[in-house]
């Protein structure tokens, strides 16, 4: 199974050290949370896994190939998507035409193009608002449109930044069902955000970063039993929602939508035709 891990990666500002020997892995079709109290290190451990920031040691690898010194848009060809939390749609163009606009970038045909246009705006159920120019969308509709571009490339890992930031708790529901949907069809998701009790709900494995470590790593249950994450992050009265669901990985109570997993089944498709 193809993995995406770190070995070792270390960060330096002005002399101090604000990530040291940090390690981790997530596998196709496995969630995981990269979590900590701020100024812990994990946005910048985040951001090195992306390819945003450089590592002063330590090397980041997809599968068997070290790709720590490789650009972003190269990542992207190699099958890693990267989803930031601030908004990336273009706000004068239509929902149709955000989508659009990275589907041209791709060889394939005016009907192909077409069909996983389409695809994509029923799977993540934009029908209502495909017109819309970005600027009209609400916090939760935009980020399916982010979401819908960062499928575009029929992704093997997907890296969101803060993805259930400013969005109300139906609209966090319905993205924790997506979520759920493209883990079923193989894709690789690692989640950093500061709303903890959304991010365990939907991850089969966490790491807590602490003091720029990994303090600890483990299932949701796990660390919310663990007296130290309690002490050091997650708070005495911390508690996952009654309906969480302790698989063989964590999923929301709720099945994904259908059309969800019909996006997740021809992101598949596409990836086997590679």
């Amino acid at each position: 199974m193809e993995i995406l891990r770190t070995e070792g990666l270390s960060k330096s500002y002005r002399g101090r050290r604000v990530v040291s020997d940090v390690s981790l892995s997530v596998g196709r079709g496995e969630v995981i949370g990269l979590l900590g109290p701020n100024g812990a290190g994990k946005t910048t451990s985040f951001r090195m896994v992306v390819g945003l920031i450089a590592p002063d040691a330590g090397r980041v690898f997809l599968g068997e190939k070290d790709i720590t010194e490789t650009p972003m848009y190269q990542r992207a060809r190699l099958g890693i998507s990267y989803l930031p939390q601030e908004a990336s749609v273009f706000r004068k163009l239509s929902v149709e035409e955000n989508i659009l606009s990275i589907l041209q970038t791709l060889r394939m045909s005016r009907r192909e193009r077409r069909e996983r246009l389409e695809e994509l705006i029923e799977g993540l159920g934009l029908q209502t608002v495909r017109q819309s120019a970005g600027y009209q969308l609400s916090g939760g509709e935009r980020r399916r449109v982010e979401i819908a571009r960062s499928l575009v490339i029929s992704p093997k890992f997907l890296l969101l930044d803060e993805p259930f930031s400013g969005i109300d708790p139906k609209q966090v529901i319905e993205l924790q069902g997506i979520i759920g949907g493209l883990q079923s069809s193989g894709i690789g998701i690692i989640i950093t955000d500061h709303n903890v009790r959304e991010t365990l709900s939907v991850t089969d494995r966490a790491y807590i970063i602490h003091n720029g470590t990994v303090f600890r790593s483990g299932a949701p249950r796990e660390l919310e039993g663990d007296p130290e994450v309690r002490r050091v992050y997650l708070g005495e009265h911390f508690e996952l929602p009654a309906n969480f669901v302790a698989r063989e990985g964590a999923r929301p109570a709720q099945p994904p939508p259908e059309p969800v997993e019909q996006v997740a089944a021809s992101t598949r498709r596409k990836r086997q035709k590679r």
